[in-house]
């Protein structure tokens, strides 16, 4: 094992694991919104949108995001559309992470009684004032497992990005191993750049999921 040589590129899968943090939380945030909104009207069978919604969500969920990313990048130049490779992966994981937070979001909504929903309306309320006082509260502890799961998913992900040649973690070790033979040494970096960043945020989600778990299935 050269010491040495860890030492020496360590400052690579640095920077190579700050931007792959970028890319994943701006994939991530802008997933759990839209996959909120999708979840919504999927729950509420939107004519048309509902069908529409589901297709994607089937596409999105039996492709393989490599795949995905390999249209981004290669498929749309032939229509004219240049992306550059850190757009194509955040549109990626975009795309991905939608799917999967939508269904997430959709399984807390209809895990509600429906009773509930109708009792609100009784009430008063608005279907505004239901979803954001009845049914998101509920719902976003229902599905935190699921949702949490997917976060850690999508970021494990951000791994195939290097093949839209981007240079992330992946991409940083793949080129050493290349350039210098030193397979032992850059792995070994890769698995502890992963495990930085997973780790803590497995931990965190842990606390999170114990925190707000649903009361009808909590301890």
């Amino acid at each position: 094992m050269d010491i040495e040589f860890i030492k020496k590129y360590i400052p690579l899968y640095i920077e190579a694991g700050a931007l792959t943090l970028r890319i994943a939380l701006a994939g991530i945030t802008l997933s759990i919104v839209i996959g909120f909104v999708f979840s919504l009207i999927r729950y509420y069978k939107i004519p048309i949108l509902h069908k529409v919604i589901g297709a994607y969500i089937e596409l999105s969920r039996n492709t393989p995001l490599l795949i995905q990313l390999f249209f981004l990048y290669f498929g749309l130049p032939k229509l004219g559309i240049m992306l550059s490779s850190e757009s194509c992966a955040t549109i990626g994981l975009i795309f991905l992470g939608s799917s999967y937070m939508s269904e997430a979001f959709r399984s807390g909504l209809e895990a509600i009684a429906e009773i509930q929903t109708e009792s609100g309306l009784s009430l008063g309320l608005t279907k505004l004032q239901v979803i954001r006082y009845i049914l998101l509260p509920q719902a976003i502890s229902i599905s935190i497992p699921a949702f949490l799961a997917n976060i850690i998913f999508l970021i494990k992900e951000t791994s195939v990005f290097s093949a839209v040649a981007l240079a992330d973690l992946m991409y940083v070790a793949k080129d050493l191993i290349g350039l210098y033979y030193k397979t032992d040494e850059a792995l070994l970096m890769l698995v502890i750049a992963y495990c930085i960043i997973l780790l803590p945020i497995s931990i965190i989600f842990t606390w999170i999921e114990r925190k707000l778990r649903y009361a009808g299935f909590g301890n």
